[in-house]
């Protein structure tokens, strides 16, 4: 292509004045020899242009009216073609067309002022302006298309939305433990269908989403119901009882066909009692660490400012001494009165006849010495520190009702054993997550370390409100229960609700540790998060340029976020984002998505609208509930006084009876 220079300008410009020119010479011919009676009068004939314009007829440009207004016109077209004007943006074509439009009626309607009853001179200066006016509308039009920018940036897509668009996995990828959601996306402003496959959920699975952008509606009760269907052992942590709760009976109830050993359902809620269980079961604590994981888990749920403290000296020492009561109760007739509510009454003793009963232990012999040191020292201050804040904080949990769960034993909490497989929602209540919260803490606590065990047939884990929960080593089940087909699912409203109630570093090794996320509307750092792992794309970029005599655009591709944090912030309820981890066995190319899934809204209806009530699993009255309570007390007072009494009979051990505040 030959380069723009100035000369070769400066040449086309003065071709397009000499065509222009040729235009108006041709034009003023037609004049001065159709009207050369208006002329001579006027006096502007002479005979040297007598003789030029008989020269000029004979070419035949003058053999008819219109045939020289019609050469005129051509010559201005030509002349029109070539031009190049100052661009402006505000300029468009319909303004260019109205004063083309016009010129050419004049130009050509002109004649019409011949037919009037007017004197031949004034007829004849009529048609003169008329033409003239008309030749230079036709100027002017022709002289504005040129300044019209022809190309101008695509001003529909204005969010840059279908520049961020790229390809998704539209493939159904389906194992026996998959996940499948159909969606639908676009792909250049086209719709296009496609799947989220989540082949691997033994790598884990978090779905993030702000309160109302679908989490459980199209992201959970499919992770629910699909895992059922393929004979998964489930636990359910439902936020909102029985929302969950009531998905996974119905759903379990259709498909009993998928298991090979059919599982039991259980159900726990402390509003409307169902099953009774212990999470303290002596039969699942083989050693005194496993007192000392529920001691701290307890105590952080009750607690979760502790959560960001531990190790500190006042955060460490209730739970020492928790463990020590908790051991004490496990060893103490091998676990007869191994509860939390015997626990949390055994606290409330005197410091005397406490501390008697626990040095009958040797194995917590090491974690109640500072207490007791620091009781015969009368350090008291010192003491209340270490202890009243435990015995305060387990006290909030003396209920009846709770008293009643906690200490019954209709299940064990190992729900993947292959002989005796179990589906067990809890179920909480957001007017008393602080209460309700910790003592679930502690049976999930208890579960997952008897699930995470290899041998064991596959289970989901499913968490609801997770943050609501404490669960410490979370990091370390993800990590290691892929092995063990544990798959399990965390469902968060912002990474910031993370951060708040387990602290920065977990919050961090949860959020970074999981295979397979799927977000809803989210804001803040957490899309920022989100954008940065999900990558970027080549993206198309124009710019455009104006100057006096051209217009330049200029087009480029560039790598941008393929989905950036504003597209996140405002998703629309269904509609999400994410990436799925695949296996060895099963590559994906395409792991991250931008789609809406498709939920059969009507359908779904219909299927809630059917669902069956749990039902209930026992009758109760208050009597009952408050007679429990009050056994647990009796046999707390048992315990001391047939300890204190067995002491007292053998001179080799009474020396372990305290009687300080006697003296």
């Amino acid at each position: 292509m030959a380069m723009q220079t100035g000369e070769n300008e400066q040449a086309l410009r003065k071709i397009l004045d000499m065509t222009r020119l040729i235009s108006i010479i041709i034009l003023g011919l037609h004049f001065y020899y159709f009207f050369y009676e208006a002329f001579r009068e006027w006096k502007l004939v002479s005979g040297f242009t007598d003789k030029l314009l008989d020269g000029i007829f004979r070419t035949g440009l003058l053999s008819s009216f219109h045939k020289s207004k019609l050469f005129s016109l051509f010559f201005l077209a030509i002349s029109l073609i070539g031009a190049k004007g100052r661009k402006d943006e505000k300029l468009n074509y319909r303004t260019a067309l109205i004063y083309m439009a016009t010129g050419m009626l004049l130009y050509f309607l002109s004649i019409g002022s011949l037919y009037l009853f007017w004197d031949d001179i004034e007829k004849t200066l009529l048609y003169f302006i008329l033409t003239s006016a008309g030749w230079l509308l036709i100027l002017s039009g022709g002289t504005l298309f040129s300044r019209i920018i022809a190309k101008r940036l695509n001003q529909k897509d204005i969010f840059n939305r279908e520049n961020e668009t790229f390809p998704q996995e539209e493939r159904l990828l389906e194992n026996e433990f998959s996940i499948n959601l159909p969606a639908k996306y676009y792909l250049k402003n086209k719709q296009r269908s496609s799947w989220i496959n989540i082949i691997n959920p033994f790598r884990a699975i978090m779905v993030l989403g702000t309160p109302g952008s679908g989490k459980s509606y199209f992201v959970i009760r499919h992770v629910i119901t699909q895992h059922i269907k393929k004979g998964f052992s489930m636990f359910v942590y439902d936020f909102k009882y029985d929302d969950l709760s009531k998905i996974v009976y119905n759903t379990f109830e259709n498909n009993k066909k998928a298991y090979k050993v059919l599982p039991k359902c259980y159900f726990i809620n402390f509003d409307n009692i169902m099953h009774r269980c212990n999470p303290l079961d002596p039969q699942s604590m083989e050693d005194i660490t496993d007192a000392s994981e529920s001691a701290r888990t307890i105590m952080m749920g009750l607690n979760r400012e502790w959560i960001k403290r531990q190790g500190d000296f006042f955060v460490e020492s209730p739970i020492n001494f928790l463990s020590a009561v908790i051991w004490y109760l496990r060893k103490y007739k091998d676990g007869e009165f191994c509860t939390l509510p015997h626990v949390i009454e055994l606290m409330q003793m005197d410091y005397d006849d406490l501390f008697t009963l626990l040095r009958t232990e040797k194995e917590i012999e090491v974690l109640i010495n500072p207490f007791i040191n620091a009781y015969l020292n009368e350090a008291t201050d010192q003491l209340e520190g270490q202890i009243a804040t435990a015995k305060i904080a387990m006290a909030r949990l003396s209920s009846p009702q709770l008293y009643y769960v906690l200490s019954g034993n209709d299940f064990t909490l190992d729900i993947n054993d292959p002989e005796n497989p179990k589906i067990i929602c809890m179920g909480n209540n957001p007017q008393k997550i602080q209460i309700y919260g910790a003592v679930l803490s502690l049976y999930v606590n208890r579960l997952v370390k008897l699930v995470n065990k290899k041998g064991k047939m596959k289970s989901s884990l499913i968490f609801d409100e997770f943050p609501t929960l404490y669960l410490n080593n979370m990091d370390s089940l993800i990590a290691t229960a892929r092995s063990n087909k544990v798959a399990t699912c965390l469902g968060i409203q912002d990474y910031s609700q993370l951060r708040k109630d387990y602290g920065r570093e977990q919050a961090d090794v949860i959020m970074n540790i999981v295979g397979n996320i799927i977000s809803g509307q989210v804001t803040g750092d957490t899309s920022k998060q989100l954008s940065e792992r999900f990558g970027k794309i080549l993206q198309d970029r124009e710019s455009l340029s104006i100057n006096s005599s051209d217009t330049s655009i200029s087009r480029s591709k560039q790598l941008e976020s393929a989905v950036p944090p504003s597209k996140i912030s405002s998703l629309s309820s269904g509609e999400f984002v994410g990436m799925v981890a695949d296996d060895h066995d099963c590559k994906i190319q395409l792991k991250t998505f931008h789609n809406e899934i498709i939920n059969d809204h009507e359908a779904l209806q219909k299927e809630i609208e059917n669902y069956k009530e749990i039902p209930p699993v026992r009758k109760l009255d208050n009597a009952m509930i408050q007679r429990n309570y009050l056994q647990i007390k009796q046999d707390i007072q048992d315990i001391t006084d047939s300890e204190m009494e067995r002491l007292l009979n053998d001179p080799a051990l009474v020396y372990l009876i305290l009687k300080k505040q006697h003296k």
